[in-house]
C-alpha cells in the first residue's frame, strides 16, 4: 500500500512539474549537463533493462552515462542485473546467486557480466554502478574482483559507486570515499547526514526532497548532488537551473534530444 500510494503521489509531482514552465537555461549550462541513463534506455519489451543494448542506445544518441546494478553469481563473477532473480525482466525464475555464471549465460544470455560491460562501455560512457544488497559470502575476494574489473578505470572520470545503505561501500573501499555516492529513497535526512559525516562524493535521490537547503549543505562540504528521476523537459531545465551536477532519467534519450534541440536553437538566435 505505501509504495502504490509513494507511486501515484511520484506521478501527480512529474505531472505538475511538467507543466509548469521554466526558464532555458543558458548554453554552457546545457553543454555540461550530465545524463544518466537509468539501466539504459528499455522498455522490457523489445529492449530489456539493464543489457548491452540498452546502454548501446543511450551511448549512441549521446547520453552522458549510463546507471548499472551488480549482482554476483555463485562463483563469484559479477553480473548486471537490478532484481535478486530473472523474473521479472526474462520470465525465469533464477536465481542469480544460487547459480554458476555459465548456467546464467545459457538461461539468461542477455545478461551480461560487470567485464562485458567495462569493455564496451568503460572511458567512453560515464558508468554509475550500484552496489545491491548481497549476502556477500567471500567480501575479501569479491573486494578483489571489483578492484579488477575497474582497474583500467579512472574513478571519479569513468566511473562512481552507488548505494541505498553506505554501509556496502565496505565492498569498495580500495576507493576513496569521495568517488562513492549514497542513494537515499524517503529517507533523504538519514542518507544525507550519513553521506556529509561519512566524507562520501555528494548525494542522490528525488529532485522534489532534495532541496535547495540540503543541496547547500552538501556544496558547503565539498560534495554534488545527482536527482531522479527526472522525465520532462521542463523538470530537466528546473535541475538545471539550479545546478544539479548528475540527472538520473528513464528517458534519458529523449531527454538527450531536447537538450540537442535547445542548443541548436541557441546556436541559430
Amino acid at each position: 500500500m505505501n509504495d502504490t500510494v509513494t507511486d501515484i503521489a511520484s506521478k501527480v509531482v512529474d505531472w505538475v512539474m511538467a507543466v509548469l514552465p521554466r526558464q532555458v537555461p543558458n548554453k554552457a549550462v546545457l553543454q555540461s549537463c550530465k545524463l544518466i541513463s537509468h539501466r539504459g534506455e528499455h522498455d522490457n519489451t523489445e529492449v530489456m533493462e539493464n543489457t548491452l543494448r540498452a546502454y548501446e542506445i543511450a551511448r549512441t544518441n549521446g547520453v552522458w552515462g549510463i546507471e548499472t546494478d551488480i549482482r554476483w553469481t555463485r562463483d563469484l563473477v559479477p553480473v548486471v542485473c537490478h532484481d535478486p532473480d530473472c523474473r521479472r525482466v526474462f520470465g525465469n525464475s533464477m536465481t542469480i546467486g544460487e547459480v554458476n555464471f555459465a548456467e546464467l549465460r545459457d538461461a539468461v544470455p542477455l545478461i551480461p557480466s560487470l567485464a562485458e560491460l567495462v569493455e564496451e562501455f568503460g572511458g567512453n560512457t560515464h558508468l554509475m554502478i550500484e552496489i545491491k544488497a548481497e549476502a556477500f559470502p567471500h567480501k575479501q575476494r569479491q573486494k578483489q574482483i571489483l578492484l579488477e574489473h575497474l582497474a583500467s578505470l579512472t574513478p571519479g572520470e569513468d566511473y562512481h559507486l552507488l548505494a541505498l545503505d553506505p554501509g556496502r561501500f565496505e565492498l569498495v573501499d580500495f576507493l576513496p570515499r569521495k568517488f562513492c555516492l549514497p542513494v537515499a529513497e524517503t529517507n533523504t535526512r538519514i542518507i544525507s547526514k550519513a553521506s556529509l559525516a561519512g566524507g562520501y562524493g555528494g548525494l542522490t535521490g528525488h529532485y522534489l526532497l532534495l532541496n535547495k537547503q540540503l543541496k547547500q549543505r552538501h556544496e558547503q562540504a565539498g560534495q554534488q548532488i545527482g536527482t531522479g528521476f527526472i522525465g520532462s523537459r521542463n523538470c530537466l531545465y528546473r535541475e538545471l537551473n539550479r545546478g544539479v551536477e548528475w540527472i538520473f532519467s528513464n528517458n534519458a534519450v529523449k531527454l538527450q534530444q531536447l537538450l540537442d534541440h535547445a542548443l541548436r536553437m541557441d546556436e541559430r538566435s
